[in-house]
């Protein structure tokens, strides 16, 4: 059975205090058991906030980023194992941001998702078009190569640990949402995706998130999905009592 994950990324928000703030009070939540909430908090919080994801057994930690390689001579980077030593389960990458702003390429994504397995961490993949390929109707090619670019090179074992994000980059942080049967397609599209790359068995085990202005008003909407397991939240989730609402969106 496909896991229910409702995940936040912080980006670049909260100080240390607020961040302990957010996490006291995300413990002290109810949510349904059978759905997992992560947090990816700024790198320089994770330390701090690891402890309080022991309080439940499906609260969970992620970094928003990582390197590929263990060390070396990367100024400003963060290595898996650094992050791993903290607590951290979960890593994203190929975020719209990093591909857009830092020009992260899909053989280069494919290098952490690689790492990340390796170290024994969870990646969250996201993938996505831009409006000029949704307008252009192109979008399901455009998400196939980088799925292929970036996670086809994993055996049978691995790719059903990979959790996959779709983030329509013109439906971030713009207030625009793509539609609950748009969401579907595409989630559904991903699936056929694996299912002919691998089997129809494994497509049905990865978890498949929708990533792009998710909120309490529209997330009821877009989990009933059958193959929306669940949301990559941004703005949302810095509320910790909005963001239960989102959590608690996912059906029962």
């Amino acid at each position: 059975m496909r896991k229910a994950i409702v995940a936040g990324n912080w980006k670049m928000n909260k100080g240390q205090n607020e961040a302990i703030e957010c996490f006291t009070a995300m413990a002290a939540q109810s949510w349904p058991d059978h759905v997992q909430v992560v947090i990816a908090a700024p790198f320089t919080h994770l330390s701090s906030v690891a402890k309080f994801t022991e309080s439940k057994s499906n609260f969970f930690l992620a970094a928003q980023n990582c390197h590929p390689e263990a060390n070396g001579a990367f100024t400003g980077e963060v290595s898996i194992p650094m992050l791993k030593e903290i607590g951290v389960t979960h890593i994203i990458i190929g975020h719209s941001e990093r591909r857009e702003i830092f020009k992260e390429d899909n053989k280069f994504i494919a290098r952490k998702v690689n790492a990340i397995l390796e170290a024994g961490l969870i990646p969250i993949f996201c993938c996505g078009e831009p409006l000029s390929i949704r307008k252009s109707n192109n979008q399901q090619d455009y998400v196939e190569q980088q799925i292929q670019e970036s996670l086809f090179q994993l055996g049978d074992s691995d790719i059903q640990k990979v959790i996959i994000a779709y983030e329509p980059i013109w439906a971030i942080g713009t207030g625009e949402t793509a539609s609950p049967d748009e969401a579907q397609e595409m989630h559904a599209a991903i699936r056929t995706m694996i299912s002919e790359r691998y089997n129809v068995e494994i497509a049905d085990l990865i978890s498949i998130l929708y990533g792009g202005s998710v909120k309490p008003a529209n997330a009821d909407e877009i989990f009933s999905g059958h193959d929306v397991d669940g949301g990559l939240v941004g703005g949302a989730s810095l509320d910790p009592v909005i963001f239960e609402q989102v959590i608690n969106s996912y059906p029962a």
